[in-house]
């Protein structure tokens, strides 16, 4: 029996949760966001509770039943407090800047790496080596979050480049003299 299934998700009170015929979307503070629901999987919304039920037994109905009710509590807390993800650059010469809707990067390259920044998301600088990527969607941030740590990587000799806050980066030795 799914462990994650069966917990109920609780509301809060500025969070506005519309049932359709396969999908739930959610309306609060900080945006508006939907969920397709699978036609196995019952929802029940009673005084702030959103409980799920499984109709089907299956492997898979049982994976589909938690990984819904993930999605859905994802929702809810996107909407009402948003998630984020704070970066920085690290490296001699490696700076950023916002040019309104574009995060422009200088990584050590011959080029300029400039990032249109995707609807629903918002990108704060602090300085200009450190950012936060913030939005109502989790999926959205992480990958966008993802996709500008790909610009460059960090390196495991001297630890320059784009990283999470707080990653721990495997360091190596260098050569032998």
């Amino acid at each position: 029996m799914s462990r994650i299934g069966q917990s109920p998700i609780k509301c809060p009170d500025n969070v506005k949760i519309n049932k359709k015929d396969n999908s739930l979307s959610a309306s609060g503070p900080k945006g508006e966001l939907e969920v397709l629901v699978s036609k196995n999987i019952e929802i029940e919304i009673n005084e702030g509770l959103i409980k799920l039920a499984n109709k089907d037994d299956t492997k898979k109905g049982k994976a589909n039943w938690g990984t819904t009710r993930a999605l859905i509590n994802n929702m809810v807390k996107g909407v009402s407090e948003g998630f984020t993800k704070k970066m920085e650059i690290v490296g001699v010469g490696y700076r950023g800047a916002l040019n309104g809707k574009i995060l422009s990067l200088n990584l050590g390259l011959s080029h300029t790496v400039e990032m249109p920044i995707p609807e629903g998301i918002e990108v704060k600088m602090d300085g200009n080596t450190k950012f936060m990527i913030s939005g109502a969607d989790k999926q959205k941030v992480g990958q966008f979050a993802s996709i500008v740590r790909s610009k460059r990587p960090p390196e495991p000799f001297k630890g320059k480049g784009l990283r999470y806050e707080n990653e721990y980066i495997v360091r190596k030795e260098g050569k032998k003299k």
